[in-house]
């Protein structure tokens, strides 16, 4: 049964059109996804779903007595509101449901019996209503969601709270209100990967209806069972399946309107060759043909979609110490952030930072760049080391500046490889057109104040890219060109992000904030830190567990002696010739793994759909016998350490 339709819809921002003749429908218990490149409008779709804003033409339609929860991507509170009181909020209709089911009890007690039936019917339907909201202790679920989301102070101001408490506030807010239709604007945002997690196991269990807006793919696999892109300016295609399916897909539609297109310029070529013959030509041609032609050369065909072309500069050689930190230690007050952490950035690494918000992350980056004092410790930073930086609050954009201004300050040229390029030709590249060169950076969204920051660092001509939350407010697609560029970067990148799906395409090693101020480095990308940490939890759950008495056995027969435990740091002669080749092994691994990665980034690669596919299942292959390199590896050093 449809739930929400939209028809028809249309929306422009004086001459630009955002949407034209748009339609869209959500059925009841559906799971759509909702992508599109940064300025194509979905947060604008969204207001027009939920009621917040109207079109400049169109209709919606919502079934009667369906309730919609919209979470925009900066929520907003009443003046005066509590986390207790946003969350009393939220619980407005179980409280009435509750009152409800109370009166008709106690009508139940005064109603002759001849009447109980249809009281009894209405008490039933008030309990499913109840179980569909929460059931009798949403209090209880309330605080678990909030202690779960790291919000503490029940009945803190929600104006004290920073952004990022602000918005799990808003996320526990809209789980407790259980509508028919949920609709959620970049929910990942400001949350770590631990709590994603979560998110997406809550969101799995509503019964109602998901409509979401992220660029986190992980999330959109796990989630969603149909994808709706927004095209610029036009209306939307839909694609069944989660992300991965939609990728396959638009694909094969992609490659099948080139070569429709491509037909279709042939036929163009014989048909305008045939006009160009003069009127005893076109005398023997029905005019119904001509007109056809001239239809068809007047037709808009197919272009594939233009994509952000992000460029970075040639890294200049590092020397044999990029960065280095020896035994540092950082406390604000009697707060521990970094406790004796050792760690060196080698020349090719690229590194994942990931924590629980408020970790230290940004510290840690800070301190390692010099911008901080450690309390001790010894850090040591390459003559050679030239770092580009860039800062998750964006603050080296002046609000002020145009965007041709912030681009390149003083400069109408820019060089990349032995090429000069005019700077409105290159930010026209990464899809600020020159009308849009002369906006102010504060009258642009997140995402392209973000990719303006990104093309300006990578101007720099840097050997170490520091980035700190480079991820946020990207869509999808410049995600994908962003990942390109740092697999292809031959400098050292530091890099800080709650995206799964990025560090598991990019990061070479993680380094991880396991609290109290304790940093552990994990070799591989994020799955292979989540697969070494779970084993090490268990490990050391295993070792903890009180062992339970063991019962007598008897002794071995003389013929069958028992065998000795291996001492620790002993290695067979096979093993440890493996153990010295696995470093070469894995290396050589990663590297394949590397080039299968830049092959699938580069966009000429998708000219020719039946390469994409083997590259796929090559890259596939790649990434598991990296896996098995780095499982062995971890198995052999356990051996040489004993654990």
């Amino acid at each position: 049964m449809t739930l929400l339709r939209a028809a028809n819809v249309q929306l422009t921002f004086g001459s630009r059109t955002v949407f034209e003749g748009l339609t869209l429908t959500i059925e009841e218990g559906e799971r759509v996804g909702l992508v599109g490149v940064n300025g194509s409008g979905k947060s604008s779709l969204m207001k027009i779903l939920a009621g917040v804003s109207r079109p400049d033409a169109g209709e919606l339609q919502l079934r009667r007595g369906a309730r919609v929860t919209y979470l925009p991507q900066e929520p907003e509170f009443p003046e005066g509101s509590t986390v207790a009181s946003e969350l009393s909020v939220a619980q407005g209709p179980l409280k009435e449901a509750l009152t409800a089911h109370a009166e008709l009890s106690r009508k139940l007690e005064t109603t002759p019996a001849e009447a109980h039936e249809k009281l009894l019917e209405q008490l039933s339907a008030l309990s499913d209503r109840i179980e569909q909201l929460g059931g009798w202790g949403t209090e209880h679920h309330a605080k678990t969601l909030l202690d779960r989301l790291g919000v503490k102070d029940w009945e803190r101001p929600v104006a004290q709270l920073s952004g990022g408490l602000r918005k799990r506030v808003a996320i526990a807010r809209a789980l407790l209100t259980q509508p028919e239709l949920l609709m959620l604007d970049e929910p990942t945002n400001h949350l770590d990967a631990d709590t994603v997690d979560w998110l997406e196991e809550e969101l799995d269990k509503l019964p109602g209806s998901l409509l979401l807006v992220t660029h986190d793919r992980y999330f959109l696999d796990g989630l969603v069972d149909r994808i709706v892109e927004i095209q610029p300016g036009e209306g939307v295609v839909s694609y069944p399946g989660n992300y991965e399916a939609y990728v396959e897909q638009k694909l094969v539609a992609q490659e099948n309107a080139a070569l429709a297109q491509h037909k279709r310029e042939r036929w163009i070529a014989q048909e305008v060759a045939w006009l160009r013959r003069g009127p005893e030509a076109r005398r023997t041609k029905s005019k119904a043909r001509i007109d056809r032609a001239r239809k068809l050369m007047a037709e808009r065909g197919f272009e594939r979609p233009k994509v952000a072309a992000l460029q970075v500069l040639a890294a200049p050689r590092l020397g044999h110490t990029v960065i280095e930190a020896e035994g540092v230690n950082k406390s604000f007050g009697e707060r521990r952030v970094l406790k004796n952490v050792d760690f060196r950035l080698q020349r090719g690494e690229r590194v994942g930072i990931v924590g629980p918000n408020g970790a230290g992350k940004t510290t840690f980056l800070r301190v390692l760049l010099g911008e901080l004092p450690p309390d001790d410790g010894k850090l040591v930073i390459g003559k050679n080391t030239k770092v580009a930086y860039y800062d998750q609050t964006r603050a080296s954009l002046d609000p002020e500046q145009t965007v041709y201004e912030a681009a390149s300050p003083g400069e109408d040229w820019v060089e990349i490889g032995d090429k000069k390029i005019a700077l409105r030709d290159y930010l026209d590249d990464l899809l600020f057109p020159v009308p849009m060169q002369k906006q102010k950076v504060g009258a642009l969204s997140g995402g392209e104040r973000n990719r303006l920051l990104l093309a300006r660092l990578f101007l720099e001509g840097a050997n170490v890219l520091v980035l700190d939350e480079p991820t946020n407010d990207l869509d999808i697609v410049t995600l994908n060109v962003l990942e390109g560029l740092l697999l292809s970067f031959t400098g050292s990148v530091l890099l800080v992000t709650h995206d799964r799906y990025f560090l598991d395409k990019v990061a070479t090693s993680i380094v991880a904030f396991e609290g109290e101020g304790r940093v552990v480095r994990y070799e591989g990308n994020y799955a292979m830190y989540r697969r070494l940490k779970d084993q090490a939890e268990a490990t050391r759950a295993a070792e903890a567990a009180p062992t339970a008495p063991k019962k007598e056995s008897p002794a071995p027969a003389p013929s069958e002696p028992a065998k000795p435990a291996r001492k620790p740091g002993k290695l067979s002669y096979k093993e440890q010739r493996e153990l010295d080749g696995m470093e070469a092994a894995i290396e050589a691994a990663e590297t394949r793994k590397a080039e299968l990665e830049a092959k699938l980034a580069d966009p000429a690669v998708y000219s020719s759909a039946s390469k994409v596919p083997e590259i796929q299942r090559e890259l596939e292959a790649a990434s598991s016998e990296v896996d098995r390199l780095y499982t062995r590896w971890q198995e052999l050093q356990n051996l040489v350490s004993g654990s």
